[in-house]
């Protein structure tokens, strides 16, 4: 039965097909993903980092990205962290789509050196489930998993959760698995943006129409679940002007231009910036 209920799930479908492996992974993806995580994407993340509360400095940082796909992103942060003479002692990812699980085992013994890739872990798992599913994975009872990681990151995922009615949960899961003085950082699609290119797909305007399928939560919409189990918002606001899709070209140009963007129609970026930190105590 859940097969047959999984077959017939259309983001099931989307995000296990052979073709999400060529959108989602690091050699395939396309240069506008890899500009923003080397820019855009790595400075928020390190300012996150800087605005953490934890104390974890002796035996390294614990890192969880929900909603992780086929890795490149947090594969990319450890390369990063690790220039930055940040040590990470852990870095989990989890996804619903056990084809991009797979994909981001592979990415991480591609790409990261030999003593990073023992740090990292992949396991599936839905956001509106994430401490019971792992829980499972790790097998682990849920007291050794909750307070555990200093930083939790979330890109493009969190709409999923506003569709199904989820957010609250998913927001008192990622409360509970960070330490006191943790910070979650989420980046996802701004509904302010007018030009995203599934706007322009056929059926994409009945779609909307419809409503939760093709839901994109406002800015505040995004932050009203963190608000409500109890973070901190230390910043809200859209930001960043570069498609996923973007050419060398294009992310040169509109970087340029990113600044005036700013001043003139910041409401109307690309996307929306949540970053939230658990009271510490």
């Amino acid at each position: 039965m859940e097969m047959t209920v999984k077959g017939l799930d259309p983001y099931y479908q989307e995000y296990t097909a052979p073709s999400a492996i060529l959108r989602y992974s690091k050699a395939t993806a396309g240069y506008g993903i890899g500009y923003l995580l080397e820019h855009d994407y790595k400075r928020v993340y390190l300012d996150a980092v800087r605005t953490m509360k934890t104390g974890a400095t002796n035996g390294g940082l614990q890192i969880l990205e929900f909603g992780c796909g086929a890795g490149m992103n947090l594969v990319h942060l450890m390369s990063v962290l690790r220039r930055e003479g940040v040590q990470v002692r852990r870095a989990l990812g989890t996804d619903f789509s056990p084809t991009l699980i797979d994909a981001a085992r592979k990415d991480a013994r591609s790409y990261l050196p030999k003593d990073d890739q023992s740090k990292v872990e992949f396991y599936v798992g839905k956001n509106e489930t994430l401490v019971n599913d792992l829980c499972t994975a790790l097998r682990q009872p849920r007291k050794e998993l909750l307070r555990e990681f200093d930083l939790i990151l979330g890109v493009n995922t969190v709409r999923y959760c506003h569709r199904s009615n989820t957010q609250v949960n998913c927001a008192k899961d990622l409360f509970d698995l960070l330490k006191s003085g943790g910070v979650c950082v989420n980046i996802d699609m701004s509904d302010r943006f007018l030009f995203f290119r599934s706007s322009f797909r056929p059926g994409a305007r009945e779609k909307k129409k419809k409503g939760r399928e093709a839901y994109l939560p406002s800015l505040q919409e995004y932050a009203a679940p963190f608000e409500q189990v109890g973070f901190e918002i230390l910043k809200k606001e859209h930001f960043c002007w570069i498609p996923h899709s973007a050419s060398a070209l294009m992310c040169i140009g509109l970087s340029a231009a990113s600044p005036v963007l700013n001043v003139v129609a910041r409401s109307r970026a690309m996307r929306s910036l949540v970053v939230v930190r658990k009271p510490a105590v």
